[in-house]
């Protein structure tokens, strides 16, 4: 008896060092990926220094000009710029902290005065801090993959989309901002709440999520999953309810008061720079989401009544000037920021409902992913005065699920590409042309080859696969073909046409998601009944 016990007890530790060697053999792999396609995405990333590059970059410079030159209490104030400082306070302190790196290399860029001051020097230095800084998305990609991926195949299929993300490239790297960096930080947030039985992985993702809000207000539209999320997964666990809250209470309230802090005197200028509602309810080139429909069923029935003559007013809809400002609509009532309010928070909650109340969901962090996307889509469709670059927000975290589930991988597909190409029309000098078209055609053909590998052809239906593929048709007309056929003529035309297809795609992705993330509880039931 003792012999056989002796057998079961070496047999049983050597699986366990067989195991233990596999895994760390497994992660020096995935590292080795992870360099390899690093060092290859940043060498394209360089090539893109030159190219266009948007308002965003004198907004950035300008930025850190305000925060190196002038006193704290201006920092909120300063208004020589158009591009006035509206991120939350820790983005200002980020902003401080890189311009004493960039009085080193190009200390003219940190005069206030210098308007769309962009020497070689200073290019060189906002481009490569945001490919540096890039290191932290990296890290975050690394740290999800680790806890939702369950192959090896997995990981590396999600380490290649996320590191080469052409949303990314495109927003990022030409465009110019620091989304990757800030997104790094999401993920890092997201893996370490969703380790359920480790208290000190769930507060450090609650400090990584503090800290993002305090980064980019944006976030604050899925702070709803994330409170849920904690309340119901970590406070309400092991009886100790109020201990627990009270620790992550502190964690955030203790980052609000290193962040907003020395801005408590003028606290109700920086609230109305980060809130400017007088924006208007779209961006000068609009957002794919409801909003665009709205407008486009708007502009469409003033038409039509002013063809049947039951209309005489003349004016156009000012939507179509491609300008930032405050819209009047022309037949349909005119959305107010309160309305936007309500409809995004209204359909957030059936998915916040199902993680709070329900055990199916609120033990499982792939729901809490799912219901995270969600979210972000609600604002994303719903919001007042959204941007488009907001669409990465749901991208990025949905990628990891759709390396691991045919169903979550459909959407992805879907939503990506239609998001992606939505994204395209930022870059709109003629030169960009090509770049555009490859970069879409390339993303397309890379991720469609490999999801139909993994989960076969029969991903799509047959009208989705035709939705996706006539996107890059989209494309070419809005870059080439309208040329062709009007010449400089309904110039915002292509733009109003890919904002709407796009939209038709973002939204038909969340109603089935929705649809999808519902019919759990009833799947997870039945599978409970076999068992």
């Amino acid at each position: 008896m003792n012999i056989t016990n002796n057998k079961s007890n070496k047999n049983n530790s050597v699986l366990k060092r067989t195991k233990k060697i596999n895994s760390i053999l497994e992660e020096r792999n995935i590292n080795k990926i992870i360099f390899c396609v690093l060092i290859l995405v940043t060498c394209f990333k360089v090539l893109l220094i030159p190219v266009y590059r948007s308002t965003d970059f004198e907004v950035h410079r300008n930025w850190l000009a305000i925060t190196h030159s002038l006193p704290l209490k201006e920092w909120y104030v300063n208004a020589n710029s158009q591009w006035t400082l509206d991120y939350p306070p820790l983005f200002a302190w980020f902003e401080y902290f890189l311009s004493h790196i960039a009085r080193f290399i190009d200390h003219d860029m940190l005069k206030v005065k210098n308007l769309n001051y962009a020497s070689f020097n200073t290019i060189l230095f906002q481009r490569g801090s945001v490919i540096i800084l890039d290191l932290v998305f990296t890290y975050g990609v690394k740290e999800i993959g680790k806890v939702f991926c369950n192959t090896f195949d997995e990981h590396v299929m999600f380490i290649v989309f996320s590191l080469c993300n052409m949303g990314l490239l495109v927003v990022d790297h030409i465009h110019f901002q620091y989304n990757g960096f800030l997104l790094g930080i999401f993920l890092l947030a997201i893996a370490n709440v969703s380790k359920i039985n480790k208290q000190i992985s769930i507060l450090y993702g609650t400090l990584c999520f503090a800290l993002l809000l305090n980064l980019k207000h944006i976030y604050l539209y899925v702070a709803p999953v994330f409170i849920v999320w904690l309340l119901r997964s970590y406070c309400m666990n092991n009886g100790s309810f109020f201990r627990r809250l009270f620790v992550l209470g502190g964690i955030v309230f203790i980052s609000l008061i290193i962040s907003f802090g020395p801005f408590i005197s003028q606290l109700p200028q920086v609230i109305s720079r980060l809130f400017p509602f007088k924006r208007g309810l779209v961006h000068a080139y609009w957002a794919a989401n409801i909003w665009a429909l709205y407008i486009a069923i708007d502009k469409t029935i003033f038409l039509i009544l002013k063809k049947l003559k039951w209309l005489k007013i003349t004016r156009s809809a000012v939507m179509t000037a491609g300008l930032v400002q405050e819209e009047s609509f022309l037949v349909l009532p005119t959305p107010t920021p309160i309305i936007t309010f309500l409809l995004t928070i209204f359909s957030m909650i059936p998915s916040l409902y199902c993680l709070l109340c329900k055990k199916e969901y609120f033990t499982n962090s792939r729901q809490f992913v799912r219901c995270l996307v969600l979210c972000a889509l609600s604002s994303f469709i719903f919001g007042w005065h959204v941007h488009e670059k907001a669409i990465l927000t749901a991208i990025i975290p949905m990628c990891v699920l759709a390396t691991t589930n045919k169903n979550d991988a459909r959407i992805y597909l879907i939503l990506s590409c239609a998001g992606h190409t939505a994204l395209l029309p930022l870059l709109y000098l003629n030169n960009l042309t090509p770049l555009k078209i490859l970069l879409l055609l390339i993303y397309i053909i890379a991720i469609f080859l490999a999801f139909c590998q993994k989960f076969n052809l029969d991903l799509l239906y047959s009208y989705e696969y035709i939705y996706v593929f006539t996107l890059p048709i989209l494309t070419l007309y809005e870059t080439i073909i309208h040329k062709i056929i009007f010449g400089e003529a309904l110039p915002f035309l292509p733009l109003a046409l890919t904002s709407i297809y796009c939209a038709i795609g973002i939204i038909y992705s969340w109603i089935f998601y929705y649809y999808m993330f519902l019919q759990y509880n009833k799947i997870y039931n039945q599978k409970k009944k076999v068992q």
